[in-house]
């Protein structure tokens, strides 16, 4: 088995990459802005290394994907039960769906402002931000999920006498996990964005939005973008590590490979 490294795929995404240091590179140093304003690939290099050995960049970082991971452990909660209930149960989705249909809309930072007054500024406030913005995507993938798995497979279980637990376990669960897994890729990418926002208006203890907003005061527009960097570096490990890992061992080893890559 060939490295990651090895593949085609890392290799064009490479490519990609270094395209996009060369254009900003050329922005940074095309006089439009001031490189005070607009920093040139080797000053925010600089800036995310000294941030790195000072600590101050993994405890941001730690900060925010905790906060992450709190609200999408929480979002998926709530999110799977209901969407499988409304996958099953037609009473449940003429219930909940006017209301995920009204609600999944509305970004999740219009609601900060209200938080605040509720619950303060803190670790509460954007913990929530994240949780509403992480369950609607969790909440419509396994709804469509459950409700795309295939009725024979179903009628098939029942008539080799499978119980409501063993269907479930061996059928609808395996049939809607590329769903599941889909809205669960969906709800950490909201995540990201509800946590950031949330952290520069809830204005919690630490954390990369934090970071963000504080270096603004300053114009320290370096350590701006090395905070940036940083969220998309995370956010491509936990694509490329973890959630792959957790694909591999679930959803390939159900054989539903085909399904989820389309």
């Amino acid at each position: 088995m060939k490295p990651a490294w090895a593949g085609r795929s890392f290799w064009t995404g490479a490519a990609g990459l270094l395209v996009l240091l060369a254009v900003w590179e050329t922005f940074a140093r095309s006089g439009l802005f001031t490189q005070a304003l607009t920093p040139p690939v080797a000053g925010i290099l600089k800036a995310g290394w000294r941030l790195l050995l000072d600590g101050t960049l993994p405890k941001a970082a730690g900060c925010t994907l905790g906060r992450v991971l709190v609200g999408l452990t929480i979002a998926c909660a709530i999110g799977i039960p209901v969407g499988m209930l409304m996958g099953r149960v037609r009473l449940a989705e003429k219930f909940f769906l006017p209301l995920v249909s009204v609600l999944m809309p509305i970004p999740s930072l219009a609601w900060v402002p209200l938080l605040i007054l509720w619950f303060g500024i803190g670790e509460m406030t954007t913990i929530l931000v994240v949780t509403y913005a992480a369950t609607f995507p969790v909440i419509y993938n396994v709804w469509t999920g459950v409700r795309a798995v295939n009725p024979l497979w179903i009628r098939a279980g029942f008539a080799m006498g499978a119980s409501q637990r063993q269907l479930f376990r061996n059928v609808v669960l395996p049939g809607m996990s590329p769903a599941l897994f889909t809205g669960i890729r969906l709800a950490f990418g909201r995540a990201w964005i509800a946590v950031i926002g949330g952290e520069m208006l809830a204005n919690p203890s630490a954390g990369l939005g934090r970071l963000i907003f504080d270096s603004r005061e300053f114009l320290d527009s370096e350590v701006m973008m090395a905070s940036l960097v940083a969220i998309g570096v995370v956010g491509l490990l936990f694509e490329r590590v973890v959630f792959q890992l957790v694909e591999n061992r679930t959803v390939a080893r159900w054989g539903m490979v085909a399904v989820a890559s389309r």
